[in-house]
């Protein structure tokens, strides 16, 4: 879905074709690096991001070179305070999601245009509820979420947007924007409007002088701090056969897969109950304390795990573990939700999908505490849950019956060098 060699964020649900990896310890970003290189003629290199202050394919390696920005901060008074110009027919807006009309508008954009797989058998469909939580953090700006809209019609034909985070690399806390959802106009890939939406949108994160950003693509561009991969989990294995997500293995019946998939009633961890609000400082602690061990993770507040992980219907789900005897927090899981359209399929047009989002256990084991989540996502309702291998996932993944997909997901900083790339496991930060 990237525009010539603009990111996506591409974590669509690829399908879990379950194929061993080419090997277990995940090709390195060296080879993937040369591999790129090597098919991409001279004159297709990513041009654009060979101009933009990332970490280039060709430094790989390069221990001389020192961690953190890239490029220092120019004076706010040298930012270019007017927009890019956009070609002609086009004209920027600033899409206000407290709109009704124009939190529809991005919504169709999206739904209609987004991230496909590559069989163009699924793509994302964001709802509006979940747009207004992942746009509207504490501290968001609403300059960040831009739309291009066709002079003459006024239709919005392209979208981008930012929010801000304090991410810590290492030692170091970064006030950051993650960068997401950028979106073209299928019509209008041609354009190359990415280019300079990308631009347009790091010009307004420097005029609130913030230098650095995170994002992920489904594609490989200089130069990944860490590649993730996507597991599937089936909860609803027959729709998820019948709609081509999952395919029958090979001497199985479809009643031998849903036994085989099939989970208990009821959750078997004691004081296993939904967060409230009341829970919020317990939660904070736990999953800062947590997030220590990651070379790569959020700096969350009080505000920010309010925001973040309070459960919202058909949003973001969290439980956690309350001890029956002393009361206290021990665990933490959560997921959000975010369905696929299924594409050209005559009985099924959504696919209910979780995706793992933050998870602590410190009492109850992981396993027990994500076999606990599948049951409660199974009770309402969805049709598979799926997790990346960062974080402590890969401990659980294979003995709770995730397959792997075919997709990858590729992490990037923006103006923040890392010396070495990561392990998946050394990643404690989930992008929508």
């Amino acid at each position: 879905m990237a525009e010539n060699d603009a990111p996506t964020e591409n974590n669509v649900p690829s399908g879990d074709n379950s194929k061993p990896p080419e090997n277990e310890n995940e090709i390195s970003i060296d080879a993937l690096a040369k591999k790129v290189q090597e098919s991409l003629s001279l004159s297709k290199r990513h041009k654009f991001w060979e101009t933009q202050p990332v970490g280039q394919f060709k430094d790989l390696g390069d221990t001389s070179l020192p961690e953190g920005p890239i490029e220092q901060p120019t004076p706010l008074s040298e930012v270019k305070q007017e927009p890019y110009n956009l070609p002609g027919p086009y004209e920027w807006i600033t899409c206000d999601l407290d709109s009704e009309e124009v939190c529809n508008e991005v919504y169709a954009l999206l739904t209609n245009n987004y991230v496909e797989d590559d069989e163009n058998m699924f793509r994302f469909n964001y709802s509006k509820e979940f747009l207004r939580w992942a746009l509207r953090p504490p501290g968001y700006f609403r300059s960040w979420h831009i739309g291009v809209r066709v002079k003459s019609s006024k239709k919005l034909v392209a979208f981008i947007t930012g929010i801000p985070a304090k991410i810590r690399v290492h030692d170091a806390v970064v006030l950051m924007a993650e960068v997401n959802f950028l979106c073209v106009h299928k019509k209008l890939r041609s354009k190359r409007l990415a280019p300079v939406m990308i631009k347009e949108v790091t010009r307004r994160v420097h005029l609130e002088n913030i230098w650095q950003a995170a994002y992920t693509a489904g594609v490989v561009l200089p130069t990944p701090i860490t590649t993730c991969q996507y597991w599937h989990r089936s909860l609803n294995p027959k729709k998820l056969i019948d709609v081509g997500f999952s395919r029958l293995g090979a001497r199985m019946t479809m009643s031998r897969t849903i036994k085989l998939y099939k989970l208990p009633e009821q959750t078997a961890t004691p004081g296993f109950r939904k967060m409230e609000p009341h829970d919020v400082p317990a939660v904070t602690r736990l999953l800062r304390n947590y997030l220590k061990q990651f070379v790569v993770a959020p700096d969350f507040d009080e505000n920010d795990i309010e925001h973040w992980l309070l459960p919202k219907e058909d949003v973001i789900d969290s439980y956690l573990v309350e001890s029956p005897e002393t009361h206290e927090i021990t665990d933490f899981c959560s997921f959000y939700t975010l369905p696929s359209s299924i594409l050209g399929n005559q009985n099924h047009s959504i696919l209910k999908a979780a995706y793992s989002y933050y998870n602590v256990a410190t009492k109850t084991p992981l396993l027990q505490l994500m076999n606990d989540a599948l049951i409660v996502a199974k009770k309402k309702d969805y049709d598979v849950f799926n997790a990346l291998d960062v974080m402590q996932n890969e401990t659980f993944l294979k003995e709770l019956k995730f397959g792997p997909g075919d997709g990858k997901l590729h992490y990037y900083l923006y103006n923040y060098r890392l010396r070495h790339v990561l392990r998946p496991s050394e990643l404690g930060l989930v992008l929508l």
